[in-house]
């Protein structure tokens, strides 16, 4: 008896009516038809052999090509005998022994980050995310990156609007000088830079949008994302928000910046202080097999959530917002996606949060 082994790197994610298959060793992502689902589930229990005898001639043949297709990807390998019983799947556990990993916070100036250093060093900080929204120079750039020298702050991520000092030497400067931003991302630019190198120790992003804090949120496949830890967390744990912070523009502390409920202000209570509040962590467990239309969306692992727009729709038994993210046109049941602005169903959505339609 020959049986077919699905190798321990890969996930499949049944969706109301396809399957993704994911490399979590490779980062690919696949999608394939519904029946293919239901093929490895056989496959898993009864040999080769014994699955071939339930089908008649015709069905025979497809399932071979399946077959063919599963090797040909590499997603699984053919053993005889029972000897494959022996293979360990990968665990699906995910750990984070950080108490806060993630700070999302705007500025209009560098002087809150000052004021929250130490709060980012005692609760070990590991990434920054920063939206500002004024012109940022050369020196605060420096700066920004020098503030946390010493600090647990491993990767910063800057958005701020492109102004005529970004050019090729600002960039070929700064990839000599800074050590933890990772990616810049200038908004509202007006014209390209042409030469830039593609060796740089960050990623570089323009836009000529004007990017706000209501830009974020939106899903779609460019940010889709088949990373290992990204999608052992969001299988066990919200992947917008489990231990994430926010800061907004007027000091508020929050779970998400364009979240409304606030925990406290960095004016007058430290970061430490604001999670410990008992409603903090209560969205930390609400992945997406728990938020309408995310639980049959075969996406759902490798999306990341919104708890900031959503369609409003939902609440679970404990209060929580359970509804499908604003800003996704994907419809999972028929396998298509549309532009969601456009969507009559979101427009009560769209109006309660005062959302521009293109943004």
């Amino acid at each position: 008896m020959r049986y077919f082994n699905l190798f321990s790197n890969i996930l499949i994610t049944k969706g109301a009516s396809r399957i993704l298959i994911s490399d979590l060793q490779r980062n690919t992502s696949e999608l394939y038809p519904l029946e293919l689902c239901d093929l490895i589930a056989e496959l898993n229990k009864s040999s080769i052999e014994e699955v071939l005898t339930l089908y008649d001639h015709e069905s025979k043949i497809i399932i071979q090509q399946y077959l063919d297709l599963l090797l040909e990807e590499e997603y699984g390998f053919i053993t005889s005998g029972d000897w494959d019983k022996n293979f360990i799947p990968m665990s699906l556990e995910y750990h984070d022994n950080s108490t806060i990993s993630n700070l999302f916070i705007e500025i209009d100036g560098l002087s809150v980050l000052q004021k929250i250093k130490s709060s980012i060093e005692k609760l070990e900080i590991k990434y920054l995310t920063i939206f500002s929204h004024k012109n940022l120079s050369y020196e605060e750039f420096l700066k920004i990156d020098r503030y946390f020298k010493k600090s647990p702050v491993e990767g910063i991520d800057i958005l701020s609007p492109y102004h005529q000092s970004i050019d090729d030497i600002f960039i070929q400067n700064l990839n000599s000088e800074v050590f933890r931003i990772y990616n810049l991302t200038f908004y509202s630019y007006k014209e390209k830079i042409s030469t830039l190198k593609d060796d740089y120790r960050f990623t570089i992003n323009f836009t000529n949008q004007k990017l706000t804090i209501n830009s974020c949120g939106k899903v779609n496949m460019d940010y889709f994302n088949t990373n290992i830890t990204k999608v052992l967390e969001a299988i066990n744990y919200n992947s917008c928000l489990y231990k994430k912070i926010g800061i907004d523009l007027e000091g508020n502390i929050k779970n998400c910046p364009a979240m409304p409920k606030i925990f406290g202000n960095v004016k007058t209570n430290s970061l430490e202080e604001a999670i410990k509040h008992s409603e903090f962590p209560e969205y930390w467990n609400l992945t997406k097999d728990h938020i309408e239309t995310c639980k049959d969306c075969e996406f759902r692992y490798i999306c990341t959530d919104c708890r900031a727009y959503t369609e409003l729709s939902h609440k679970n038994d404990n209060g929580l917002d359970c509804s499908k993210p604003l800003k996704c046109g994907y419809n999972p049941y028929i396998g298509e996606w549309e532009d969601w602005s456009t969507n009559q169903l979101k427009q009560k959505a769209i109006n309660h949060y005062k959302i521009i339609a293109n943004k």
